[in-house]
């Protein structure tokens, strides 16, 4: 319960928790009504207020821009407030104060504590950061690496380098103008930089720290980048000056700054901003030193607040002098020069470098030749094309891979859904040299992976979600019919990878893979396509540092030129150079000499049995 309160009529009133939600809702349905009046400002619940101090009388509390007597009030339209109000049949007294409300951002003073400049959990753009050499500077946005997602903190050079700054050094959110306790509050570290024509930018990462893209007191995260136009209106929020409104008053500029120690003046390219003279900063600075790094977000025609990126604020006047203004970098030559990116969606697998790795098992097992170069796409100079921890050729002609490499990394395995993830057509390669979906429509074929979904899903959560989303390029997809997509058979087929892990004792359990379809002149056409009906798969691995391989054929007979629909697919095992002549490639000597079943003396082809079990299979 709580205490009893006298009204102006002597009523005690007590102070519960209904009456609060009485008077809440009073507000709420009948306030705005009060409001209509010219003189009120506002009206709400609080404490009345005698002679300058606080009381412990509950009241309906009004606030006018001016206090005037009754005859002065019927001049400006309004009305006097009543000493109390019914509400519920409870009479609540009034108190009436004169005050008078702007924009917050007008109004608002730096409180005793700034939040921008303490350590903030979730972090956000707009609060405090620095090297852990240079006093402090603003977050600007959270950005993405264009070759594999890593998220970053985008700020300016002169933030997060500096003169004394190298790549690496241990980034700090506060800065370290705003709390000295570098090793409480590190972020991340220094991860690229850039300080030239194209700007003033660096970014770095984030380490055991959560964050939130919402820039603080905008509520808004970037989502696309602009070009700025004279008279465009922006809006920032720092670390200093906090919220500020601007008009873009000069483009396409070229500004001289000295950035001190052993770097000295430096051209920097940018536009420059001056103050919006419908909205005025409270103290005429629309920003000051630790705004550096902050982000200028466009705003609409409403005058609100875009999700767009305008520019990233590096530079202002000269302390005291006219007019005020600021310079900010152009988003588009940042983000080329940093190989960043506001949406990870929008990565182009053509960026990744985290294809094949040769070196996986610690010997250099290099992507298989071509007898004939001309047969394989090139990207980029290349015929190797490279995703998620996968590489492929693909041949122009047949517009199937030639041969799919891969690497598994079986003790950071992650099991992700597939759900939801399309099958889709690279966009590096032209369509003329990729079989899309019009094959798969209406028939029993099946898209069967090359490289094993299940097989890619390791590393850390980023990779394992890359690689889950690679997977399902049409360039590691190869027709299969469904009977042979479905049979027992291909149960062998699936699960190599998964007995050799059971069997042997794999060193670090990391494997390397070669696989792909067999191309055969009379393969049976479809649709105006080629359908493969025989396939190959390489395992690579090491016992006791000793390295081995081991190769197998599905096919429906290995003997036979022409294959029949009606009879099972089988799995044989194989030599390399059985697969090399198959498939007119060549495997490096290195693998060659691990063959293990060329070592032991194949027998001829026509002899050779089929494997109906994985117990049959010597590692």
């Amino acid at each position: 319960m709580g205490k009893d309160k006298k009204s102006r009529h002597g009523k005690n009133i007590a102070v519960t928790p209904e009456l609060m939600e009485i008077l809440k809702n009073f507000i709420r349905t009948k306030g705005e009504a009060y409001l209509s009046d010219p003189n009120i400002s506002s009206i709400g619940i609080g404490y009345k207020i005698t002679d300058k101090e606080t009381t412990s009388d509950l009241s309906i509390q009004f606030t006018v821009n001016e206090k005037l007597e009754a005859e002065q009030l019927e001049t400006l339209g309004s009305k006097l407030i009543p000493e109390s109000i019914a509400v519920d049949g409870i009479e609540i007294p009034t108190d009436v104060l004169q005050r008078k409300y702007v924009a917050a951002y007008k109004l608002v003073t730096e409180n005793s504590v700034n939040q921008r400049k303490t350590r903030i959990d979730p972090i956000k753009p707009g609060v405090s950061v620095a090297n852990e050499h240079v006093s402090a500077g603003t977050i600007g946005c959270i950005v993405y690496d264009r070759k594999n997602a890593t998220r970053y903190v985008l700020s300016n050079w002169h933030v997060l380098h500096g003169p004394r700054g190298t790549i690496g050094d241990n980034i700090v959110q506060p800065g370290l103008a705003d709390d000295n306790r570098t090793s409480r509050n590190r972020l991340g570290k220094l991860i690229r930089s850039y300080l030239g024509i194209a700007g003033d930018c660096a970014i770095a990462s984030i380490e055991n720290r959560a964050f939130d893209q919402n820039i603080f007191d905008l509520g808004v995260s970037p989502k696309e980048i602009g070009e700025p136009d004279l008279g465009d209106k922006v809006i920032k929020s720092g670390r200093t000056t906090g919220v500020t409104h601007g008009v873009v008053n000069r483009i396409h500029t070229i500004v001289k700054i000295d950035y001190d120690g052993n770097v000295g003046e430096k051209s920097i390219g940018c536009f420059e901003i001056g103050p919006d003279p419908k909205h005025k900063p409270a103290n005429g600075e629309i920003s000051s030193g630790g705004d550096s790094g902050s982000t200028w977000m466009f705003k609409d025609d409403r005058d609100r607040v875009s999700n767009i990126l305008a520019g990233l604020h590096f530079a202002g006047e000269a302390s005291n002098a006219e007019p005020e203004h600021a310079m900010a970098c152009y988003p588009q030559s940042v983000f080329e020069k940093l190989e960043i990116t506001l949406n990870p969606a929008t990565i182009d697998p053509s960026q990744q470098s985290e294809g094949y790795d040769p070196e996986f098992l610690g010997t250099s097992i290099f992507t298989p030749g071509f007898k004939d170069e001309n047969v394989a796409v090139v990207v980029d100079g290349s015929p190797v094309i490279d995703y998620t921890h996968f590489s492929l050729a693909l041949h122009k002609n047949r517009r199937f891979a030639i041969w799919v490499a891969w690497n598994i990394d079986g003790g950071n395995l992650k099991k992700l859904s597939r759900k939801n993830i399309p099958f889709v057509l690279d966009p590096r390669i032209p369509e003329q040299f990729q079989v899309g979906d019009s094959l798969y429509a209406g028939n029993r074929l099946d898209r069967g992976h090359i490289a094993r979904r299940a097989d890619l899903l390791w590393g850390s959560e980023d990779e394992a979600k890359r690689a889950n989303k690679d997977s399902f390029y049409f360039t590691n997809i190869s027709p299969q019919m469904d009977n042979f997509n479905q049979s027992g058979q291909r149960g062998i087929w699936g699960k190599l990878e998964d007995a050799i892990f059971e069997e042997v004792d794999v060193d670090n359990l990391k494997l390397s893979l070669f696989g792909g379809p067999v191309f055969k002149d009379n393969d049976r056409i479809y649709r105006g396509v080629k359908i493969p009906r025989e396939f190959y798969k390489v395992l690579v691995y090491q016992v006791a540092g000793v390295l081995k391989a081991k190769a197998f054929i599905l096919s429906q007979n290995l003997a036979q030129l022409e294959v029949f629909d009606l009879e099972p697919f089988k799995v044989y095992e194989a030599a390399l150079s059985e697969i090399e002549e198959r498939c007119h490639i060549e495997f490096p000597s290195t693998l060659k000499a691990a063959d293990l079943f060329a070592s032991s003396g194949p027998e001829a082809v026509e002899d050779r049995q089929p494997i109906e079990a994985l117990e049959e299979i010597e590692w």
